[in-house]
């Protein structure tokens, strides 16, 4: 019998994402994307998408592999955020970068 793949949470910090087992904590990969200190991902179809420092990376999500990476060259380095055409994923979409807007200006207030 296959041995069942753990269910992951995917996480940004640090200019890494990290996929930690929901079962148990531990930490299953963590791939290093570039210097920053905020990274936003979208989850689809196997795959994770994740901005960063103005740029995009596609990242395989079971094994943290860097798949495609596109510098977005002439957009600058702010935030990235994602959108998407179904309604449940565009409104998960918004609520994870208005958290997000909110850590930036808590973490901004905070370090004034």
């Amino acid at each position: 019998m296959p041995k069942r793949r753990p269910d992951l949470l995917y996480i940004g910090v640090g200019s890494h994402i990290v996929a930690i087992n929901t079962a148990d904590g531990t930490e299953v990969w963590r791939t290093k994307l570039k210097a920053t200190a905020y990274v936003t991902l979208y989850h689809s179809n196997g795959r994770l998408y994740a901005g960063a420092a103005g740029e995009l990376f596609c990242v395989d999500a079971q094994s943290g592999a860097i798949l495609w990476h596109n510098k977005l060259k002439g957009l600058g380095t702010g935030l990235v955020s994602f959108g998407s055409a179904t309604p449940e994923a565009s409104s998960a979409s918004a609520n994870a970068a208005a958290m997000t807007a909110a850590m930036v200006a808590t973490t901004a207030a905070a370090t004034a």
